[in-house]
């Protein structure tokens, strides 16, 4: 069953498969993998300026990398995920070495589902001898996509090791535990990613839900209200609690058919 929550909770880290048979958490997200753009657009408008502006000048010279990264990024941001993919593509191709380039395609190529050749991508993105903990971030998320949970979180702690405490990195092991239906290690580690000064509120929400998932719902809104109009809060806890409702009655009466019809065997 999928958990739809209003868009304040409805993060890039949550919403969509499944979790153990209750309310859906979706795989983490691939983190930020190209160098940060500290003057990135904060509507869908500067979004759309920003891919006029970096489509020009890859237009002009497809084989910019930095053209390239920015374009498809406006493009990603603005919903244009398989068009961001082709820019990439093509640009790699022309700088097969370069690796911020690469980690930017393997992230676009995850965006899409196309998870296998992403991780053939984003292997090409870092070194053993370099390695890159946002690339290490992205290649865990990537896995968690493919349900491949206990590889991921090898990957987010060899992250770790290298930005220990990185809030992002953390959340996504999070995310990954509560996936693999450890609640009560997914809410340690979400705390861990929580206990900074300057936490994305993101995160928090995160942590509300995997709060919330236990049962535990009263508290779950005092996190969410952190960042969320109360109103809010309270709508997405109420939500949540009557889809784990919904889920339990759908479990007891499987319970009860295949009792009868072992009964009747």
């Amino acid at each position: 069953m999928n958990l739809r929550l209003s868009p304040a909770i409805m993060t890039a880290a949550l919403l969509g498969g499944a979790l153990g048979g209750c309310a859906g958490i979706r795989p983490p997200e691939t983190a930020a993998l190209a160098t940060p753009n500290t003057n990135a657009p904060t509507s869908e408008d500067g979004w759309r300026h920003e891919a006029q502006v970096w489509g020009e000048r890859y237009n002009a010279n497809t084989g910019d990398p930095q053209a390239a990264v920015r374009y498809a990024q406006a493009l990603r941001q603005t919903g244009q995920r398989a068009q961001a993919v082709t820019v990439l593509e093509q640009a790699s191709l022309k700088s097969p070495k370069n690796m911020e380039l690469l980690g930017a395609y393997g992230r676009a190529l995850a965006d899409v589902g196309s998870y296998q050749q992403a991780l053939d991508v984003l292997g090409r993105a870092h070194t053993p001898e370099r390695p890159d903990w946002r690339i290490l971030s992205a290649q865990g998320a990537v896995l968690d996509q493919m349900g491949r949970h206990q590889d991921a979180q090898h990957y987010y702690e060899a992250a770790l090791k290298i930005v220990p405490d990185e809030p992002t990195v953390l959340s996504n092991l999070g995310l990954s535990y509560a996936l693999s239906k450890d609640l009560p290690r997914a809410e340690a580690t979400l705390k861990r990613a929580t206990a900074g000064a300057h936490v994305d509120p993101r995160v928090r929400q995160n942590l509300a839900l995997v709060v919330g998932l236990q049962g535990r719902f009263a508290e779950a809104e005092s996190i969410a209200r952190a960042d969320l109009p109360l109103e809010e809060a309270s709508a997405n806890v109420a939500y949540l609690r009557e889809m784990l409702a919904q889920q339990s009655d759908a479990l007891n009466r499987d319970h009860a058919r295949r009792g009868a019809d072992a009964r009747r065997g």
